[in-house]
């Protein structure tokens, strides 16, 4: 975890997250700025660096929008890497065979936090 986002950080309350959709979020800037993402299915979340290891470009172009036309996987705006929600892997595009790299949350009183 990055300075400036300490365990128990609230990201926002899950009802803010439309189901089937995502959320950005930045910490910090310059050489401190930790940008990470929470996608939503059901009651289920999922949080991973907004990092694509392709090229280290963030995943939404434009903005919060996480999701390939199908809402199946998490696709990368800049060159087109599809990844499966639940666990981040590259299924598909430049960086197939890697991973998101994974952001611990949870979910206290309807709130997401990030946890340890």
């Amino acid at each position: 975890m990055k300075a400036g986002a300490p365990p128990g950080t609230a990201l926002c309350r899950l009802d803010e997250i439309p189901d089937g959709a995502g959320r950005g979020f930045v910490f910090g800037q310059g050489l401190e700025r930790w940008a990470v993402f929470a996608v939503r299915r059901g009651k289920a979340v999922f949080a991973y660096v907004n990092s694509c290891p392709h090229t280290g470009t963030p995943l939404d172009w434009p903005p919060d929008r996480f999701f390939n036309a199908e809402g199946t996987l998490l696709l990368c705006g800049t060159h087109g890497a599809r990844f499966r929600v639940e666990d981040g892997f590259c299924v598909a595009g430049p960086c197939a065979g890697k991973s998101l790299a994974p952001v611990a949350v949870e979910l206290v009183e309807g709130t997401l936090r990030l946890a340890e």
